[in-house]
């Protein structure tokens, strides 16, 4: 009788630490946002969680998003326009 409930309270444990691991899991993406002072950390937070309903289909492209952003560098463009700016006066 002890087994029984003992077996019945270890598959309580497992079920709750999946379910809020898979959570946090899918919070990663909203994390390095806000480390990264992200201008858009709610919608990876909304779409963190719209992840989860898609069978996490798009959980590995939010990551990619959220680490596409710095906040000393912005998306990364600034310098490839300063370059060719420069070269265009160069050129004139």
């Amino acid at each position: 009788m002890f087994l029984d409930y003992f077996a019945l309270g270890v598959i309580f444990f497992v079920a709750i630490f999946l379910f809020y691991g898979i959570i946090v899991i899918h919070d990663i993406p909203y994390e390095i946002a806000k480390e990264r002072n992200h201008p858009q950390q709610d919608a990876l937070h909304v779409a963190g969680w719209v992840s989860l309903f898609t069978l996490h289909a798009i959980w590995p492209f939010l990551w990619i998003w959220a680490t596409l952003y710095r906040e000393d560098r912005g998306w990364g463009f600034n310098n490839v326009v300063q370059r060719e700016l420069a070269l265009e006066d160069e050129v004139k």
